[in-house]
């Protein structure tokens, strides 16, 4: 087992914090009690060091067991990160790519590879793993991986990951590690100030329409018929408008077509942004991100190309515009504002997917013995989208609550009102019946004359068609025809109460007529 002491003396590298230095001597103590074909898992979340830690177990493996090391990744970026890494640990390393010439394979003690690159070496007998006494694999909560366990049959495996829950439902993690450690945890990590502190907004989204796919999360196509349309576009503007304005942004969609349009709504509005996906270049990577790492307030949105290995610690504000059912995938995506820097301490997260609401609130002290060992237990407590959006309540934006500062309360429960209908023996319809009177009486409030009650009225499509939905789902009709028609109709109606009961309600509220 090696010492704190020890640790210490290291001369190389980067220095230890003392919750590192406690990971590395409880994983030396299981390479020294448990047998040589044992399966560790180390959970750490992002921005605890993870490839900190595994370098030196590197440095210390190669020096006290005379055994040489591989480590997996599955990114080509993520393998030049940690052969740089271990480097500056004074681990001499080898990146074991397509275009690798093996011959002077004898003259490394460690070797950093791609899971396919790495395959299909091995099937070609082109790499000698008679003496690799000691796998990690970072990001192991991706399955790739296990097809190559077969090879090492004889070393010991150390997966490291910030989440122990498989990408694949189907191929739970239990299945091929033997045991968890778990690390220091998120709160932990920012009330010792090596995290900076998320501050989350959530904006309630109706995520009805998505569809799920195969892998368990939902599909492009699905997910980009909502974050494309107008409505979904102006809201992301406003919440952007809204909380995070001049600060350096990250936005995160699950499609190309969803970020190109993003891309085009933000520019058309003047803002500085860039839009990054899988199929631009190295060198258009490249540019992006070193424009994006020089300029103050810049916005970058992007698809997946950015969950894993970028480190960019001057974001300041993270945007979820995209749902997810990858717990895995929430905590990357947040995980990426999370780096701490002299002059910050927290960062903001925008989720626009219902994400808080369905994982709760990033750096939440969740119990991953337990889901690494019943993944099913924990992924069945989720809530489906539907229950989570039977307990929203509309909450108007800032800026537009303002509009309506007259008005103590500008809310009407939909649900409540209907129950009370049916326990009255009425017709459902009365529910939008006094919706309506509501959303009237709250514009002409705060106005002065019928025109301004019409033009708040314009103003409130979101809340009515959040009245309309919830309505809709109390019924039990909900055909988009009908439901498009019923919005339609909702704003025939508010428009004609305004005008037909404007002097009314002005005299009713105020003690006199409106002023001609």
């Amino acid at each position: 087992m090696i010492s704190n002491i020890e640790l210490d003396e290291r001369k190389t590298g980067k220095d230890l914090y003392s919750y590192q230095k406690g990971a590395i001597n409880k994983i030396f103590k299981h390479f020294e009690d448990a047998p040589n074909d044992y399966h560790l898992l180390y959970q750490l979340p992002t921005g605890g060091g993870k490839t900190v830690i595994f370098s030196e177990i590197v440095r210390q493996y190669i020096k006290t067991h005379k055994k040489r090391v591989l480590v997996l990744t599955h990114r080509i970026e993520l393998c030049k990160q940690t052969s740089k890494m271990l480097t500056e640990f004074g681990v001499d390393n080898k990146i074991i790519d397509s275009k690798a010439d093996l011959s002077d394979q004898n003259e490394y003690s460690c070797f950093v590879a791609m899971v396919e690159t790495l395959n299909n070496r091995l099937n070609d007998n082109k790499l000698d793993i008679s003496d690799i006494g000691l796998v990690i694999i970072d990001e192991a909560h991706y399955n790739s991986f296990t097809k190559l366990f077969k090879f090492f049959h004889k070393s010991f495996i150390l997966g490291v990951t910030a989440t122990p829950l498989s990408s694949n439902v189907e191929l739970p993690m239990t299945d091929n590690y033997d045991e968890l450690i778990v690390g220091e945890s998120i709160e932990s990590l920012i009330k010792n100030k090596f995290l900076a502190q998320a501050k989350m907004f959530s904006y309630n989204v109706g995520l009805t329409s998505l569809t799920v796919g195969a892998n368990g999360d939902y599909t492009v196509k699905s997910s980009e018929d909502l974050y494309t349309n107008s409505d979904m576009l102006y809201k992301l503007l406003s919440a952007y408008e809204e909380r995070s304005k001049d600060k350096k942004t990250l936005i995160f969609n699950n499609g190309i077509k969803t970020s190109l349009m993003v891309y085009d709504a933000f520019r058309r509005q003047g803002y500085e942004i860039a839009h990054l996906d899988n199929t631009a270049s190295k060198k258009e990577r490249k540019a992006i991100l070193d424009w994006f790492k020089v300029t103050p307030n810049a916005i970058l949105t992007s698809v997946s190309i950015l969950t894993t290995g970028f480190d960019e610690p001057t974001v300041e504000s993270i945007i979820l515009n995209r749902a997810t059912k990858s717990l895995t995938l929430y905590y990357q995506m947040i995980g990426r504002g999370s780096r701490v820097l002299d002059n910050k301490d927290s960062f903001d997260v925008i989720d626009l997917g219902n994400n808080f609401h369905r994982f709760g609130h990033w750096g939440t002290d969740l119990d991953w013995q337990r889901i690494f060992k019943s993944p099913d237990y924990y992924l069945n407590s989720l809530l489906s989208d539907d229950e989570l959006e039977s307990n929203f309540k509309y909450e108007m934006p800032e800026a537009l609550r303002k509009q309506f500062a007259k008005s103590e309360d500008v809310h009407f429960d939909i649900k409540k009102t209907y129950l009370e209908s049916v326990r009255n023996g009425e017709s459902s319809k009365v529910v939008l019946k006094r919706s309506i009177e509501q959303h009237a009486r709250i514009c002409i409030e705060n106005s002065e004359d019928v025109f301004d009650a019409l033009t708040l009225s314009k103003l409130i499509g979101e809340d009515i068609d959040f009245r309309i939905n919830r309505y809709t789902k109390c019924i039990s009709k909900s055909t988009y025809n009908f439901v498009d028609w019923l919005k339609d109709d909702y704003r025939k109606k508010l428009r004609s109460q305004i005008r037909e009961n404007f002097d009314t309600i002005f005299e009713e509220i105020h003690g006199h007529p409106p002023e001609d």
